[in-house]
Formats: C-alpha cells, structure tokens, sequence
C-alpha cells in the first residue's frame, strides 16, 4: 500500500503548484469592487490605465477623485488643503485597490474594511501588497508639504458631520512628522495594505500603483510570480519525476 502514499503525495504537490492560478485575474470580495474583472472603457482619469480589465465600475472611477470620496465618506482635507501632487497619488492608490485584478496573491479574509466599513465577516483586504521603491519615495516626497493628523488612517476618526474629521486632541502636521520615511508612509497609512518593496520598476518584482497603459500592465507578471509556489523549472520537474515514477507503483 506504500505506493498509494507516493501516489498521493505526487499528486498533492502538483495540485499545490497549479493553486496559485486561482490568485491570478481576481477582484476582491468588497463593497465597491465588481465580481470579476471585465473592460470598462469609461473610467476616470487615474483609474485608465485598467480600462482594459478592471475590477471598478466608471462610477466608483469617478468617486475615487473627489475630495471627500463618496466611496467610503473618507475626506482627504480633514487638515485643510492637500497639495495637488499629493492627493493625485492617493487618488491612484484608490484607483489601484479598486481597479486592480492583480492583487490576488495578498488578499486576506478581514471583517472590517477601510475607513470603519462593516461588512459583516464578508469582505476582503489586500495585506503587505509590495509597491516598488520609487512609488513609495515618490509619494512620500510629493506629500511633504501637506498636513494630516494621524498615521493610520485606517484609526479612529470623527463622524459626527458625516465625513471623516480629525478626532479630538488630534494635531494636524506636515506628513513628515507622521511618516518619517516613505516606508513608514506606504505601510503605515492603511494598515500594512501596502509593503514598502526594495526593489526597483524595472526588476519585476514589486506592484506599480499606476502604469502607462500602452506599455502594458506590469503587475500581471508580478502577481504570477507572487502566486506560483514553484518557479516554472520545478513544475516541469515535479510533473517528469512523477511521471516515470508510475511505472514502478503498478
């Protein structure tokens, strides 16, 4: 009966390097997102580069741009004015988190969602996705001169006028005083949501929160790398040693 065991384990670990398929070309379970990416060639200005396959409607699109998005209540200017420069990087990250199909591999089972959203036991997060070093090094010096008066703006806010305000004893600061590093910024703003990655656009191996889309979307091919437990080589390998080991289980 030895050779049932080898047959099963054979098997297992084929089946575990074919999973990760099941990362790939997903959209999260959320309030916003749709159930499965499609084309929508009506989307808004940030949020274009994933006309092509989209995991957001042109409408939430459009809510992603607003000063006090519509989508979760949440107001950028809870410290006065955001400079420009600033908020169009929070408004791709938005536009990433809703649109993207290819987070797959750092979607995790959560009970609440961003800014307080309750979704019952029903709703997804992205955790520790990799933003690639210039992402993070750009938003954060791009962020300088605007003010903020929290570091986790996943936290507790004031919702008594309906948008989020700063809570009591809550001092507005430059973002450096928050985030002393653009690390601290990409993973301290949304709960870990974000990691800060080494590496470099070029390499491959971290997520662009926004890309020219007539180049392609770069992140397919990171979320393939990401969601394959083997590389290529060893899946071919597996699928030959088990192979010829059959013969001999007979």
């Amino acid at each position: 009966m030895e050779w049932w065991w080898q047959l099963l384990l054979g098997l297992g670990t084929v089946t575990h390097i074919w999973a990760g398929e099941e990362l790939l070309n997903v959209c999260m379970k959320a309030k916003h997102h749709k159930q499965e990416p499609s084309p929508e060639d009506q989307l808004y200005e940030e949020c274009m580069p994933w006309k092509d396959n989209a995991c957001c409607t042109a409408n939430t699109s459009w809510e992603a741009h607003l000063d006090v998005s519509l989508l979760y209540s949440f107001s950028l200017v809870h410290c006065g004015l955001m400079m420009p420069d600033c908020q169009k990087h929070f408004i791709q990250a938005v536009c990433f988190y809703e649109c993207s199909p290819n987070l797959g591999p750092w979607i995790q089972q959560v009970v609440r969602l961003s800014w307080g959203v309750d979704l019952s036991g029903q709703g997804e997060r992205i955790l520790d996705a990799p933003l690639c070093r210039e992402d993070c090094e750009q938003w954060w010096a791009d962020c300088h001169s605007s003010y903020t008066c929290q570091s986790n703006w996943h936290g507790s806010w004031d919702w008594s006028r309906g948008k989020s305000r700063c809570p009591e004893r809550a001092a507005c600061h430059p973002f450096p005083h928050y985030f002393p590093t653009p690390a601290d910024l990409c993973e301290k703003i949304w709960s870990n949501s974000f990691k800060a990655s080494p590496e470099h656009r070029s390499s491959g191996q971290c997520l662009q929160k926004c890309f020219e889309p007539a180049q392609g979307n770069p992140n397919v091919a990171v979320a393939r790398l990401f969601a394959s437990p083997a590389p290529s080589w060893e899946l071919s390998y597996t699928l030959m040693a088990f192979s010829l080991s059959l013969p001999f289980l007979s």
